[in-house]
Formats: structure tokens, C-alpha cells, sequence
């Protein structure tokens, strides 16, 4: 996927919709600070999620960081692929490297996010 048609959260996950599902990821600048990612804890299917609510952990040699729901929905798919192996994280972060996957229940809430060229800037005043 193409970063600049993407949404972007200030806790750096990322959104692509797709009618009414949200895929959702986190961002080549987030997996970059983490340096080696170790671990993914997922969220269940079928848990439902509010923006700003923690759904997973993310944890790399250097911390351990919560994944935070960007849009509000259901949880409707993981990416089970990355339970065997987590080098598309930051390999392909915008495209293999997909977390999950939200059936939006409030489809406004792609509109908050910021995009890519905000989401740039955001990362540079850190």
C-alpha cells in the first residue's frame, strides 16, 4: 500500500478502509523506533473496540508498547501470519505487515486521523 493514501493515528498505527473494514497496521517510523520486534500480542476476534482503547502489545529487545484502536468497530480478522513470523512488520509495513482488520461502526472516525504528510510532521517534532 501507498502511505500517502493512508490514515494515520498520533499512536502510529495506520488505516486503510475498505467499505465498511478498516485495516489497520502500525507505521515504518514506529517499527524503526522499536528496532527488533519479538513479540505480538493480539487482540480476539470479535472484540468490539473504541478509538483510543489498547487491543495488543507490541514488543521489541528495546520496549514494550500498546497497539491502540484508531477507528471503532469490531475486530473481525488478525493476521495469523505474523504469529510465525514478524519480519513483514518491518519488511512491509504497509502492506504484509498488516496487524488486523476493524468492521467499522463509526466510519467518521477515519476522518479524525491524520494523513500521511501531518503524520510526518507529527513523527519530526519527536
Amino acid at each position: 500500500m501507498n502511505p500517502s493514501q493512508l490514515k494515520f493515528a498520533k499512536t502510529h498505527e495506520w488505516v486503510s478502509v475498505e467499505g465498511q473494514i478498516a485495516t489497520i497496521g502500525i507505521s515504518d517510523f514506529a517499527v524503526k523506533e522499536l528496532t527488533d520486534v519479538v513479540h505480538l500480542e493480539f487482540p480476539q476476534t470479535g472484540k468490539t473496540v473504541s478509538v483510543g482503547d489498547e487491543m495488543g502489545e507490541i514488543e521489541s529487545v528495546k520496549a514494550v508498547s500498546d497497539l491502540y484502536a484508531p477507528v471503532s468497530g469490531k475486530i473481525v480478522a488478525l493476521n495469523s501470519a505474523l504469529q510465525g513470523d514478524l519480519s513483514p512488520l518491518s519488511d512491509d509495513p504497509f502492506g504484509a505487515g498488516w496487524i488486523l482488520k476493524i468492521e467499522l461502526s463509526n466510519p467518521g472516525d477515519v476522518e479524525k486521523l491524520m494523513s500521511y504528510a501531518d503524520y510526518q510532521k507529527e513523527c519530526e517534532s519527536h
